[in-house]
């Protein structure tokens, strides 16, 4: 049989990378994992333990489309506590993860051929969507001067019918400020470009806070996550904020694409919004961690770095030691057995003289796997 020419799309690295790992400690082989941006905490206990109970009691079938009403008002008050907003809860949408997320806002949004800016580096799968619905994912070369974020010349110049951002970004965890948020969605309102606001890491933020795209206008798509900060990512559960004009434009989308996100999931993440507290105290250990990385890396020879404000990544520069981030990222799966993911993912063009570290895991994870690829670094006579 023939296949589409829009499924031909480049992999998702990372998980490439997962599944060599797994390889690995299928033949007894112990792996750590820098690779992936999850975090080795679980779901709150108390969550986990309440969501158990309504399982036994609740055949959870299909909820409607937008996800379960008492979900997506307990999501509207985390607005208001967490950035002083009165959000409407019917402009919240329940969603199958973020990539459910991305997909409703991009069919949403944009026609085919559709010009959609996205920073590079930036999340591999952003283009990878654009691609297979047929819409044209432009690449920014946002640079580490810029906190490889996207500027207002990147928008004037680039003829874009939308224009999505990420803060804290993936992979380097860098955040923009309110002026420079303000001013993107000012430049693209400017053009008639749609703004989309990836916040997924929102709450994992270590010296400032991260600003919600909400706080300037309601003219966007805000896309979060139960994945990082509420520690779900298997459980597939998303959300997204649209105007109050586009609710039912995305609701006829959801219920055709989607009938509605899992049920368990959405019991799940209800139940982890009232776990905050418990939740707060991850943020800790990921502090921690990036602590160890920061001071560790110029040690074992890595200078060139931007310090992530928020998310749990850093963005290497890798070029004194090699054009080939595939290669290299091999390399230190079999040498050392230690999982990290080459630039390549992120950034087609210019990736293959960088490297991301995630520093999600146990800070004993962290710490031994620093040691290791230290020693990579030895081996090679990278450092003395």
């Amino acid at each position: 049989m023939k296949h589409s020419v829009r499924g031909n799309i480049d992999p998702f690295i990372v998980m490439d990378v997962m599944e060599k790992a797994r390889k690995a400690e299928e033949n007894g082989r112990k792996i750590i994992h820098l690779e992936v941006g999850q975090p080795s905490t679980a779901i709150p206990f108390e969550a986990l333990k309440r969501t158990s109970h309504i399982m036994e009691r609740n055949p959870l079938g299909y909820t409607v489309a937008l996800g379960l009403p008492e979900l997506r008002k307990k999501i509207s008050g985390l607005y208001g506590r967490w950035y002083n907003l009165d959000l409407d809860p019917a402009r919240v949408v329940i969603t199958s993860g973020s990539s459910g997320a991305f997909i409703l806002s991009f069919i949403s949004l944009f026609d085919v051929a559709a010009r959609v800016g996205i920073g590079a580096p930036g999340y591999p799968s952003y283009r990878q969507i654009l691609k297979s619905l047929g819409m044209l994912p432009v690449d920014i070369k946002t640079s580490l001067e810029n906190k490889f974020q996207p500027k207002k010349n990147d928008i004037l110049s680039n003829s874009l019918d939308g224009l999505l951002v990420a803060s804290p970004s993936n992979p380097s965890g860098t955040m923009l400020d309110q002026n420079e948020l303000a001013e993107l969605i000012e430049t693209s309102n400017s053009v008639g470009a749609n703004f989309i606001s990836d916040e997924i890491y929102h709450g994992i933020q270590y010296d400032k806070k991260a600003v919600s795209a909400l706080e300037i206008t309601d003219q966007c798509y805000v896309i979060n996550s139960f994945s990082k900060f509420f520690s779900m990512t298997g459980w597939r559960v998303g959300w997204m904020v649209v105007p109050e004009d586009h609710i039912r434009v995305v609701e006829r989308l959801a219920q055709n694409l989607f009938i509605c996100p899992p049920h368990i999931s959405q019991v799940a993440a209800l139940e982890a919004l009232s776990c905050e507290n418990e939740l707060s105290q991850y943020i800790e250990i990921y502090r921690k961690n990036r602590q160890i990385i920061m001071h560790e890396l110029p040690q074992i020879g890595f200078q060139n770095f931007a310090p992530p404000d928020g998310a749990f990544y850093f963005y290497v520069d890798i070029s004194r030691y090699s054009d080939d981030s595939l290669s290299f990222c091999d390399d230190v799966l079999k040498e050392v057995g230690v999982a990290i993911t080459p630039g390549v993912d992120f950034d087609p063009e210019r990736g293959n003289t960088t490297i991301r570290i995630s520093y999600a895991r146990s800070t004993d994870e962290i710490s031994e796997g620093i040691n290791r690829l230290g020693n990579f670094m030895k081996k090679r006579g990278y450092f003395c």
